[in-house]
């Protein structure tokens, strides 16, 4: 599936969508803070999300329980790869490096990036 970048509105709906796993359109609704969108605006933006193959839907009665057909993995997987290519070069190197130096991570936080960066070596070298 070929991955657009989501709008900001399209990105909330998903957001809600990907905590709840699956919904009617009010359980999609509830999700937002006051003062939420128009129940219409909502219902709108879910149907045009549908038609782009962001969400699916299963027929029940009259009503439509969604899910996500856009996976959270996939989606932010390649808008990592998207920012690597546009800002570093297409290095995973200099963007670890600036992200090193720009985040304030804890020691915690730097050994389990550490772990994890260990355990992906392991397996490449399998």
């Amino acid at each position: 599936m070929d991955i657009k970048q989501l709008n900001k509105s399209e990105l909330q709906v998903m957001k809600y969508l990907w905590k709840i796993k699956t919904g009617f359109l009010k359980d999609i609704v509830e999700q937002f803070p006051e003062p939420a969108p128009a129940y219409t605006t909502i219902s709108t933006l879910v149907g045009r999300m549908v038609d782009k193959n962001y969400i699916g839907f299963k027929k029940l009665g009259r009503d439509k329980q969604y899910y996500p057909i856009l996976q959270k993995n996939e989606y932010f997987s390649g808008q990592v790869k998207d920012m690597v290519s546009n800002f570093f070069n297409n290095s995973a190197s200099q963007f670890a490096s600036f992200f090193t130096k720009n985040a304030d991570l804890s020691m915690e936080e730097m050994e389990e990036l550490q772990k994890l960066l260990q355990e992906k070596i392991q397996e490449k070298k399998k």
